[in-house]
């Protein structure tokens, strides 16, 4: 097995996303234009989406990490506009484009036309989170379209399982396709139910942080498998574990989740550069089939298919946003009256990626009676046009487009206060508890030290405090900030001296990695990661 084409495209994907770090693109629609452009430079090797790779390994990995970083409470604040997308808008788009394709396309079936319709049916989970997180969207906007990406997936490989029995001759009825999508849908979140707490239960007893790691990682292949070995949803048993890991991940030691959060990061990273850039990698494999619709042909279907599935969203959108206003007195009481932005910037955000791709490259080459599947490679075609098109067109356009509709950002001071409140409340209770160690002879600890803990838990007080403060007229730092700098340097000085001090013998590296550790525990408490 040549693994040289794997590596070039990992190691190449990498260095282009960090290269987009220092641009104002963002890095999915550099990798995009990257792909697109080293596709047809000799030399470089094809690479085909293999759906049987794309969904039950990379999709599972990148569900994972969305959803343990989504918030439980907030999409459970936002169930309703969350099911009516994940759901009504994927089975509504999945019948709009699927008509409209069979209408504008000639030649092509009623049951062909649907499955396409259902492959290009989901925005995708890892274009709307690397998009919404770039562009600061408002919580609520990015709660909604991210609870979307993570369940869509579900209904449209759903959907497309019904479409693609009818196409190939296998018979599919109305009956047994709400049939097949209940099972898909409740056999999912059972068997994520199943799973998430024994899992939750093993983590919490394992003390070995390495351990734990590798569990974490074997997570959301446990998850997919086990749902798709019961013809289940693999996708929404990923998304209810990870949803109740995520929200439970405090019950677990500090260590693993330091290592946790670092492994996660490197994983979502690797994979979501890679996945971009193999969607502009498939331009040559996806024209090389093209065949009879070669030409302009091709080009204006394209163009109308891109045009149907984007116009679709916002008739969908807006009906699910403001009609049960209507029709409910209790929503009206209990919701804040919507303006047209927010669904405006909802309906633009319908990214689609790499899993309506893989569900096309999965679409069988023959029927059931073994004649060819009539249209595949047009669908193959439109998919990746789609696909492209919502990358380049929209999530360009995003990013200029929340400037310009001035939507409300996070209140950056009242989120401060809230945090400085809770922080003083933790802050009480740690004091009372160590007066009450302190009191026993047993916790007995010299006066220095004991003050040693009661200046760190008044350094974490205050800390959140001074960040509402002055800032300092000659660097813009507030008093918080300059500490953690000076902080910081003081450390760096110390980790040089230890360093040294390995050089010259007088320490070995095995010391050296126990005092270098420590100071990286130090910086860490002293340093929170900037948001991103």
């Amino acid at each position: 097995m040549d693994v040289m084409p794997l590596l070039l495209l990992v190691a190449g994907s990498a260095a282009i996303a960090a290269a987009a770090r220092r641009t104002p693109v963002p890095a999915p629609l550099l990798l995009v234009a990257a792909g697109l452009v080293i596709s047809y430079v000799p030399g470089v090797p094809e690479y085909t989406l293999d759906p049987d790779v794309v969904l039950p390994i990379i999709l599972p990995p990148l569900l994972h990490s969305a959803a343990t970083d989504s918030s439980y409470l907030d999409l459970r604040a936002q169930l309703r506009p969350v099911a009516l997308l994940s759901v009504g808008y994927v089975l509504f788009a999945t019948l709009v484009v699927g008509w409209a394709a069979y209408r504008i396309v000639p030649g092509l079936s009623l049951t062909g036309a649907l499955v396409l319709g259902a492959v290009v049916a989901p925005p995708d989970a890892v274009a709307a989170t690397a998009v919404a997180r770039r562009v600061g969207l408002p919580s609520r906007i990015t709660t909604i379209l991210q609870g979307e990406s993570l369940v869509n997936d579900a209904t449209a490989i759903t959907a497309y399982r019904v479409a693609l029995a009818a196409a190939i001759g296998e018979g599919a009825s109305w009956a047994g396709g709400i049939g097949e999508f209940l099972l898909a849908a409740v056999g999912g979140v059972v068997v994520g139910l199943l799973l998430m707490v024994p899992i939750h239960w093993l983590r919490t007893h394992l003390k070995e942080p390495l351990l734990q790691n590798t569990l974490s990682l074997l997570i959301p292949f446990v998850a997919y498998a086990a749902a798709e070995s019961f013809h289940a949803s693999g996708v929404l048993a990923v998304v209810v574990v990870a949803l109740f890991l995520g929200h439970r991940a405090w019950e677990v030691d500090f260590a693993t989740r330091l290592q946790e959060d670092a492994v996660w990061k490197m994983v979502a990273f690797v994979l979501e550069s890679s996945v971009f850039a193999l969607i502009g990698l498939q331009l040559p494999v996806v024209l090389k089939g093209l065949g009879e619709y070669e030409g302009g042909r091709a080009a204006w279907y394209a163009v109308a298919v891109f045009l149907v599935v984007v116009v679709s969203r916002f008739v969908w959108v807006y009906p699910a946003t403001f009609l049960p206003r209507m029709l409910s007195a209790r929503i009206r009481k209990r919701e804040d009256n919507p303006t047209w932005k927010g669904p405006f910037v909802i309906a633009w955000a319908g990214m689609r990626g790499v899993v309506s791709l893989a569900i096309a490259f999965s679409i069988p080459e023959t029927l059931h009676d073994g004649e060819p599947f009539e249209g595949r490679n047009l669908i193959l075609f439109l998919t990746f046009t789609t696909v492209i098109g919502t990358l380049v067109v929209q999530g360009v356009t995003l990013p200029p487009l929340i400037r310009m509709l001035k939507l409300p950002g996070r209140d950056q001071q009242a989120e401060t206060l809230a945090e400085a409140n809770a922080q003083a409340q933790a802050s009480r209770a740690a004091e009372r508890r160590l007066d009450e160690l302190l009191s026993d002879e047993r916790n007995a600890l010299p006066p220095p030290l004991a003050d040693r803990l009661r200046n760190v838990l008044e350094r974490r007080r205050n800390a959140v405090w001074e960040r509402l403060g002055q800032s300092n007229p000659l660097t813009g730092e507030t008093v918080d900030d300059t500490y953690r700098r000076l902080s910081r340097e003081m450390i760096g000085a110390e980790r040089t001296v230890f360093v040294k001090l390995r050089d010259l013998r007088y320490i070995d590296d095995e010391m050296l990695r126990t005092l270098l550790r420590r100071l990286d525990l130090e910086e860490a408490a002293a340093y929170r990661e900037a948001a991103e």
